[in-house]
């Protein structure tokens, strides 16, 4: 495998505009299989479609639950887990209780993920916790969730959903998506069998290249023709 095939198997293909079509599944599925990317990640009404038309095809499917805010019960995550699992699912992004993260209820947030992370192993799925690290102010929280992602289990930390703007105090909306501090902060106070995922302003090849660097092994991305593109141009040209 080449470095051009290696970056594309970094790619989680991103379908998860509010707006998507059914339409622009298929379309954007079919752009997944081109590249070989690693997965597709889905909408939860989605999956079925995404699974039947990526059947035969190196390309995972995932699935967000509790998206984008983290607000569902666990039950709900739990039974939103156990939907997308059996519509062909094989990898769940799901976020994290940001309010109880900030609140430091650690029992909660633990025993939430510990159980979203047995749920999707008994599937013999994968799960991938996001944070949303804008909405986290201080590294301690991330630090812990690493922490926490670690003890359960969990196979993926995960920066961002890419769609929660934080509200400054001049009233304007603004977003930092995946930086490179915080990656590398997770991956320094993750388990070594804990993978990290890149979301947000994290598909250009420029940023590939360098959170590849760091241990980075999976990034979320719409803009994965473009990622291809560039990534041929550089290697094979």
């Amino acid at each position: 495998m080449d470095i051009v095939q290696e970056i594309m198997k970094m790619v989680d293909h991103s379908l998860l505009g509010p707006g998507l079509t059914d339409e622009q599944l298929k379309e954007g599925c079919a752009t997944a299989a081109k590249y070989h990317t690693a997965s597709v990640c889905v909408k939860p009404y989605h999956v079925r479609q995404a699974a039947e038309y990526l059947k035969g095809s190196d390309v995972a499917v995932g699935a967000v639950i509790g998206f984008p805010h983290g607000n569902s019960t666990t039950a709900i995550k739990v039974a939103e887990a156990k939907q997308v699992l059996a519509d062909g699912a094989v990898e769940v992004d799901m976020v994290v209780n940001i309010g109880k993260v900030l609140s430091e209820d650690w029992d909660y947030v633990r025993q939430e993920i510990k159980t979203l992370t047995d749920l999707t192993h008994l599937n013999g799925a994968i799960l991938k916790v996001i944070f949303e690290n804008d909405l986290l102010p201080e590294d301690q929280f991330k630090i812990k969730l690493c922490e926490i992602c670690s003890e359960v289990g969990a196979d993926f930390v995960k920066t961002s959903t890419g769609y929660n703007y934080v509200k400054g105090p001049d009233g304007q909306y603004n977003y930092q998506g995946a930086t490179l501090s915080d990656l590398q902060l997770m991956r320094d106070h993750s388990a070594p069998g804990v993978q990290v995922k890149a979301a947000g302003k994290s598909g250009t090849l420029e940023t590939v290249l360098k959170i590849r660097e760091i241990g980075v092994t999976r990034t979320g991305t719409a803009q994965t023709a473009q990622l291809y593109e560039d990534a041929v141009a550089k290697f094979r040209s």
